[in-house]
């Protein structure tokens, strides 16, 4: 919905007139240099609040999505001009708090973000646990004089923070804290090891991520904390379900029709991303029923189907990647209106740079390109608002990699789906072998024993610690050997490695890896709210909902991925095809899971090839100075001369890399000399 930038400065000493006067026009220059570096994210108002002293100050820019007037600008005070805050993002239930707060909070407008410092005030710093949604926030208290700043429970809202010339930094983006003078430098240890998917840590050193589920707090002139407030959990592996397997659908379809419903409401037209799969046509499917029994669709006057939009991304036919056939049927079953939005070669590469700059992450895929042009689509017929289908997967067993866990053991919770040995040991090594190279195609074999004992041997590890990999020179060797596997591992706190080891089912760990991992960084970055910002539009994702998770992560594992012994076959989100079956065709209650991801071959002379070696050049791979030229070169030979995907995919890699070195400006690494 918008974008944030906060200061604490650590330099608290006491000034003359003179001086303040001086800090002032700096810092206001700072800060509004830092709002207009994310202006994309909010170009309805920009608004700031500095401390009598300039040593805080809070900064925020606009999309206006709930209560459209002036009253809804941030940054938000209380009524003694004691607690403020910034916040972005969308909050649920707000009507609820706001009617239950009314009597000792005023409220000076009827925006849902205004109910972050009543509920402070209310509930202290447990009122994060109270809030429902897509969220990041800053808040400063003035009597305590302290900092708080916060993320919603899955990492939808990025929120980043740093030190720089005595002042902690905290933004939406990372690129914001280059107007207070970052210089930032390439953390190769973080890259190396691959550390930075699990822990705070980012590519650049120094500059860290506020985790999703945390909250940072901070005085004047003490180290910032991070702390947890919410984390995913499963139910003991050896536990018994006693629901029947009618309950749990009812269950799912519930509390997903809801978060479905909560999400529609908004002061501005809405939107659905539609693709070929099961998560955003249910997502669509229950959006017209909603609609139909009376639902507004946002600001929509006449809210039947017919008026419901949804965007498809069209890739070409012998793409391998194009499900607007499957989208089509959909939206003519539903009666919603479609649309499609070309996506060639020429387009998808002509947003390359654009798109990395933009999540400041990065992956070995183009289809961050097609999410920034479904945004353009979106922006270009005047609308704000999208619901999209993230984290169905994680939380339902959506993903291939994740058959190996799920018949790694029995499922002791669900006895009327007990698979015989001989079945399931059979099963495994044939999911084992199909899983080998992962989703990316990154895999080891050489991981150490104690890691696999760690992990109870899960498999699905080595599929995504690894993507992304790099080429790294020699020197890099000096900070360690630590592979990616057992930094991730033990990037975890030590009660989840317990889980992992003995409480938890190996499905379960699989799905807490890729909510941990993959979910935050590629999907809610690359494919999210980064990029869908860049055309101001916010994107809302009901399965991320954590009324609907807790319940969801409590359903048995073998009803999230069944197997038929018989058939010999799986089917991935079996729980929530039949949660979804009435909103649903048919064609795509069947179909089978495709991860979205765009195009995956490519010929020389095209414009991947042209754009890749423009890019990826001797001068500029050396200019990172970490990444070895010889390696580099021969991954570019066989990505486009023998069409080999592990080279396509570090080609694109290192591209990448080398696209946010030289928009961020930063310098060469250098060889670690102590």
């Amino acid at each position: 919905m918008c974008g944030i930038s906060a200061f604490l400065s650590h330099n608290g000493e006491a000034s003359s007139y003179q001086q303040t006067k001086v800090r002032a026009q700096h810092v206001e220059a700072e800060m509004k240099n830092s709002l207009d570096l994310v202006s994309h994210r909010g170009p309805d108002a920009q608004g700031h609040w500095f401390s009598d002293d300039y040593h805080v100050g809070l900064g925020h820019v606009r999309l206006s999505i709930i209560d459209l007037s002036p009253s809804g600008d941030q940054p938000f005070h209380d009524e003694i001009d004691n607690i403020h805050a910034v916040v972005n993002g969308e909050l649920y239930d707000y009507e609820h708090y706001r009617a239950q707060l009314a009597s000792e909070f005023h409220f000076t407008g009827n925006s849902d973000c205004e109910i972050v410092i009543a509920l402070y005030k209310h509930y202290g710093l447990s009122f994060i646990s109270h809030l429902r949604g897509e969220f990041a926030f800053v808040i400063w208290d003035g009597s305590r004089q302290r900092l708080i700043a916060a993320r919603d429970r899955y990492g939808i809202k990025s929120l980043y923070y740093t030190v720089v010339q005595g002042k902690l930094l905290v933004a939406t983006e990372i690129k914001s804290f280059l107007a207070f003078g970052l210089q930032p430098e390439w953390c190769v240890r973080t890259l190396r090891d691959q550390s930075w998917r699990v822990e705070s840590r980012t590519f650049f050193k120094g500059v860290h991520r506020v985790l999703p589920g945390h909250y940072l707090i901070c005085r004047r002139n003490e180290r910032e904390e991070q702390k947890p407030y919410w984390d995913l959990e499963y139910p003991d592996k050896f536990s018994h379900d006693l629901r029947s397997e009618e309950e749990i659908v009812e269950g799912v379809r519930e509390r997903l029709l809801e978060a479905v419903k909560i999400r529609l409401k908004a002061d501005v037209p809405v939107a659905i991303y539609l693709s070929g799969g099961i998560d955003s046509s249910s997502v669509a499917g229950m959006v017209a029923d909603l609609i139909k029994r009376g639902t507004k669709l946002g600001n929509e006057p006449n809210s039947v189907p017919s008026n419901m939009k949804c965007f498809t991304v069209q890739f070409d036919e012998d793409s391998g990647a194009d499900e607007s056939a499957i989208a089509q049927r959909t939206a003519e079953w539903l009666g919603v209106d479609i649309k499609f939005v070309k996506m060639d070669e020429e387009a998808l590469v002509s947003r390359f740079e654009d798109a990395v700059w933009h999540s400041e992450v990065t992956l070995p895929d183009l289809n961050g390109m097609g999410r920034l042009a479904l945004s353009e689509a979106v922006h270009s017929q005047g609308i704000k608002v999208v619901i999209t289908g993230e984290g169905s997967d994680e939380h339902f067993g959506g993903y291939e990699a994740f058959r190996a866990d799920s018949l790694s053991e029995s499922d002791h919770s669900w006895p009327a789906l007990q698979i015989p040995n001989t079945d399931r040991e059979e099963a495994l090594q044939v999911a084992i072998g199909k899983g080998t190279y992962g989703i990316f195609g990154n895999y080891s074999q050489t991981v150490p024993s104690a890691t696999k004992r760690m992990l109870n041997n899960s498999h699905v590890t080595s599929s995504i610690a690894r993507v992304g990999d790099l080429p790294f020179l020699d020197w890099a060797n000096s900070y360690g050997v630590d592979i990616p596997e057992t930094s991730l591992t033990e990037g975890f706190d030590g009660r989840v490695r317990e889980n992992i080891a003995n409480r938890w089912h190996p499905l379960h760990t699989a799905q807490y890896f890729f909510t941990k991992t993959f979910l935050p960084h590629f999907i809610l970055r690359y494919n999210g709210d980064n990029i869908d910002m860049v055309n101001q539009v916010e994107s809302r994702c009901p399965f991320l909902d954590h009324h609907l998770t807790e319940y969801v992560n409590n359903v048995p594992p073998s009803l999230k991925m069944k197997y038929n012994a018989k058939d010999k076959c799986f089917r991935e989100k079996h729980i929530l095809r039949e949660a979804v079956k009435p909103y649903v065709t048919e064609e795509v209650y069947n179909i089978s899971k495709k991860a979205y991801m765009g195009p995956r071959r490519f010929w020389p002379g095209g414009p991947l090839h042209r754009k890749i070696t423009h890019l990826v050049t001797k001068e500029n791979v050396e200019s990172l100075g970490f990444v070895d030229w010889n390696a580099t070169s021969q991954a570019l030979e066989e990505a486009f001369n023998k069409q080999e995907p592990m080279a396509l995919r570090r080609a694109i890699t290192v591209a990448q890399f080398i696209v946010l070195g030289q928009r961020f400006g930063i310098k060469p690494a250098g060889v670690l000399l102590n």
